[in-house]
């Protein structure tokens, strides 16, 4: 069961796991898709030491301390700059360019996660059925950040909320971008 993988190089651990899907779904018994199950997640927290090229699995506060490095390191410029306040005030009359905005963002942050192939990223534990783990805490990570900093530095008047809302947003998209790169990127 080679999974299509290049026999030039060595495997992989990525390489493992995509051997371990296949023969799971060809396991008809059910005591035994179990033990191939178990293999998988037991495969899924080997340690790898490579740098580059791990496969990564879960998120955990490790990853989420990354991301918030990656988060403050994009961000504070952003909370300083007086153009993501004007940006935000730009954003609030244009709900249309706010909300490409923000799934832009989203967009560029799902493709560092999952499509960049920093690392090879398995996507192992799913909030509410559709989200991934690794791609919410890292949403979140920032989110939070972007929110609780322009608020305790006064860069937002909640008075007038959606354009606090908008100013949050523009200090998010690369506090997003921070935190994905943060977490997946090593050192």
């Amino acid at each position: 069961m080679s999974g299509g993988r290049d026999d030039r190089r060595p495997p992989t651990l990525g390489d493992l796991l995509d051997d371990l899907d296949e023969l799971e779904d060809t396991v008809d018994d059910p005591d035994e898709r179990e033990r191939v199950r178990e293999a998988i997640e037991t495969a899924q927290s080997v340690e790898e030491p490579a740098v580059f090229g791990r496969t990564v699995v879960g998120f955990d506060s490790g990853d989420a301390a990354e991301s918030l490095l990656g988060a403050l390191v994009f961000g504070i410029p952003m909370l300083v700059e007086g153009g993501t306040l004007e940006v935000g005030e730009f954003l609030a009359t244009r709900p249309l360019f706010l909300l490409a905005t923000l799934v832009g963002g989203l967009g560029v942050v799902a493709s560092i996660i999952y499509i960049a192939d920093f690392q090879d990223v398995r996507v192992a534990k799913w909030y509410l059925g559709v989200i991934p783990r690794r791609f919410a805490g890292v949403i979140g990570v920032s989110l939070l950040t972007a929110l609780v900093m322009m608020t305790l530095w006064g860069r937002v008047d909640w008075a007038a909320p959606t354009v606090a809302l908008s100013q949050v947003i523009v200090a998010f998209v690369p506090m997003a971008v921070g935190a994905a790169l943060g977490d997946l990127l090593p050192g």
